[in-house]
């Protein structure tokens, strides 16, 4: 099964200087393990940008969809044979980037 590890970030304390190399090598060991499928940090708040089209008119807005404390840093996807196997990926992932992690399988891939 695939799950989604999503980083939650929080704009009043961000990441730790060390972060990259922890991250790097729990990277490494995903794909050694056989867990890996992709993964990917995302760039900050201030990029994004928002569109709605579902009223028929597309409304796009510069900025997150919601103001909030935590917000979105980055994911991991991963194939684990179950949930207790992807609930202890994500402990070394909080470890790794010292963040929360959410973890939520996939309702099927296409």
């Amino acid at each position: 099964m695939h799950y989604l590890l999503s980083v939650v970030d929080d704009t009043a304390t961000p990441g730790p200087a060390d972060e990259p190399g922890a991250v790097d090598r729990f990277n490494d060991q995903l794909k050694q393990d056989g867990y890996w499928v992709f993964a990917g940090g995302l760039q900050t708040l201030d990029t994004a940008t928002v569109v709605d089209a579902r009223s028929g008119d597309t409304t796009v807005t510069d900025g997150p969809f919601a103001e909030t404390k935590e917000y979105l840093a980055g994911f991991w996807v991963i194939e684990a044979s179950d949930l207790d196997v992807a609930l202890t990926l994500a402990e070394g992932g909080s470890r790794a980037c010292r963040r929360k992690i959410e973890v939520r399988p996939f309702d099927g891939i296409a």
